[in-house]
């Protein structure tokens, strides 16, 4: 048996938060993972992501500025933009365990689960300690239908050595249209199936017609209303059986991507055992991060049922305040506020605060201030698909109560809304305020 302070399950960037400040502070800390070290956004998420879709966009950029001063053609080569992708997902695991070695944490690599509330099994290894934190993060979800083993997740689109011709995608949220926009760049024919209403719902419905109108004009099918109930297998294709309003469809392509959402990866880690509660969300904890029914243990990240978003930032900030708690004790609970939020599709469609229908439903006096910035200068200079917005302002403080915009830079454009939600800006502060000009920043005024 080995005895430590703290031990963490999972090396995203919650665990590598929580046992990095841990261990600087002295504990006695372990860490495991079974698979390499770096966790979903390092590896196979959100900074792997944004290196193909960042290719995609500057293919975008050469088809949209030719005709105006720009010659020659621009093509995606798979192959090449997998190994720019994997020169930086490659030395990743290398570097984080060397990261923890320098810090006196001793790393596993086997799957690590309860075998009491204190102890653990990690691979032929008894550990016992006196706090644990579950890190596991979310996995794609499962689902249960007629051939379902011949569907690939989003972690398989990353190991791809060549496109397909052809490719559907079953959901209609972040995964789905960013590796939709990114496929079609590059010549792939997609189509997105969506059971909904509408995809993207987390997002404002004005909004996300622009996404879906760039997306069609992309080449992109988008069918909503319709749910997938069986894949079958036809030679080298894929038949998608869906039921519909009108009845069954069948939709062909050669790959076929899950990509109906993630959950909490908790299947391994025999949490009865722990006396740890969970539920469909993950790990039941409390203010603290703190499990409900374990008080040894902790969660951070997707894998605990809190108010946070499943997003890398929220993880860190979780990260740092369940390292403060398992210190100093219960005293710090994480800030949900300001959470910006960004498909990065082209246009990119972000949001931040609340939603219409969040502020009607808790009966919050707002105005909307929203429209259309296509005639603007920036969307002359970007020749931007879409360029929108929609914020809500208090009506009694004149604070930014949320915030939702499409075009270009959205995403980097949402985190001033963040500052100014956090800081409590009213929609005169920003008015008043001087950008530099003529950046994305500078339309902030002409927004609010």
């Amino acid at each position: 048996m080995k005895e430590y302070d703290l031990f963490v399950i999972g090396t995203g960037m919650a665990g590598v938060t929580i046992a990095t400040k841990c261990a600087k502070k002295g504990l006695k800390v372990g860490i495991a993972d079974y698979r390499p070290y770096g966790g979903t956004c390092a590896l196979r998420g959100c900074d792997p992501k944004k290196i193909l879709l960042d290719v995609a966009k500057a293919k975008k950029e050469i088809d949209t500025y030719k005709g105006k001063g720009l010659k020659g053609e621009g093509s995606i080569s798979w192959p090449e933009l997998v190994k720019f992708m994997r020169g930086f997902t490659d030395p990743m695991p290398e570097k984080m365990e060397k990261s923890y070695q320098e810090a006196g944490i001793d790393t596993y690599h086997e799957a690590a689960f309860f075998t009491g509330e204190n102890t653990l099994q990690v691979g032929n290894t008894t550990i016992k300690a006196a706090k644990i934190v579950i890190a596991t993060g979310a996995r794609p979800r499962t689902l249960d239908m007629l051939g379902a083993e011949f569907m690939l997740v989003s972690d398989d689109l990353f190991q791809l050595d060549e496109l397909p011709e052809s490719i559907t995608f079953l959901g209609g949220g972040y995964v789905a249209f960013e590796f939709a926009h990114l496929m079609a760049l590059a010549g792939v024919k997609v189509t997105i199936l969506d059971r909904g209403e509408r995809p993207l719902k987390h997002f404002e419905e004005e909004l996300v017609q622009h996404v879906v109108e760039a997306s069609k004009a992309l080449g992109i099918k988008i069918l909503t209303r319709t749910e997938a109930v069986e894949v079958q297998k036809s030679g080298d294709k894929l038949r998608v059986i869906a039921r519909t309003e009108q009845g069954e469809e069948t939709i062909e392509s050669q790959r076929v991507v899950n990509a109906a959402g993630r959950v909490p990866e908790i299947d391994r880690l025999d949490l009865e055992k722990g006396q740890v509660a969970f539920g469909k969300k993950g790990i039941q904890v409390n203010e603290y991060l703190q499990s409900t029914t374990n008080p040894n243990v902790y969660a951070a990240g997707d894998i605990a049922e809190s108010k946070g978003l499943p997003l890398t930032p929220v993880a860190v900030n979780e990260g740092h305040a369940v390292a403060a708690n398992i210190l100093k004790g219960n005293h710090k609970a994480p800030a949900y506020i300001e959470m910006p939020t960004v498909v990065f599709t082209i246009p990119e469609i972000a949001r931040v605060g609340l939603s219409e229908a969040q502020a009607r439903e808790q009966n919050i006096a707002y105005k909307v201030k929203s429209g259309d910035g296509a005639g603007w200068y920036n969307a002359y200079r970007s020749q931007a698909d879409a360029y929108a917005y929609k914020v809500l302002i208090s009506k009694e403080e004149g604070t930014i109560l949320g915030a939702h915009l499409v075009g270009p830079a959205a995403g980097e454009t949402i985190n001033l809304f963040a500052m100014a939600i956090k800081g409590k800006l009213t929609a005169k502060d920003l008015k008043s305020m001087m950008y530099s000009y003529p950046s994305w920043a500078s339309d902030l005024g002409h927004m609010v």
